[in-house]
């Protein structure tokens, strides 16, 4: 099985986002029984809560299930337990780092990177702008699943 873990700071936008959707592809390209998906955050402040209203009402607008997404935060062992870890911008890149103690490490991508933007994804609990949020998360998904269709030969 690979193991995709999609990183933010609360875990409440970005993060479940991006486990939605990719969970999403990922059943649509039959692969569910190859491919895992889990999110986290590098906070301690939402822990146990649900996604943020924002991010559950764009998924239902496109018809992407939301089922089992809870807030938990990012552990060290996790560095071991996934494949892919993937955070949604500089600052959750620098925590990832310091969480799992390892630095600089190819498994910890920022999700745009894989992309021409190459930039951070903007957290929508500040901007307020979750479309944005899903149109730049959607990119980066469709794109790192084709990489690890390439690399695993899947």
């Amino acid at each position: 099985m690979i193991n995709v873990l999609f990183v933010c700071l609360g875990n409440i936008c970005r993060s479940p986002m991006a486990e939605a959707l990719f969970r999403h592809l990922v059943k649509k390209e039959n692969l569910t029984n190859k491919i895992a998906v889990d999110s986290a955050a590098t906070s301690s402040w939402q822990i146990g809560f649900p996604p943020h209203e924002g991010t559950l009402d764009i998924l239902k607008r496109y018809n992407i299930s939301s089922d089992g997404l809870v807030g938990r935060r990012l552990k060290k062992e996790d560095f071991w337990r996934f494949d892919y870890i993937i955070g949604m911008d500089e600052s959750n890149i620098k925590n990832i780092y310091r969480i799992t103690g390892k630095p600089n490490h190819p498994k910890i991508i920022r999700l745009l990177d894989l992309t021409i933007y190459r930039k951070d994804i903007p957290d929508p609990f500040y901007t307020g702008d979750f479309d944005e949020t899903y149109r730049l998360v959607s990119t980066g998904c469709r794109i790192l699943l084709n990489k690890i269709r390439r690399e695993k030969n899947l």
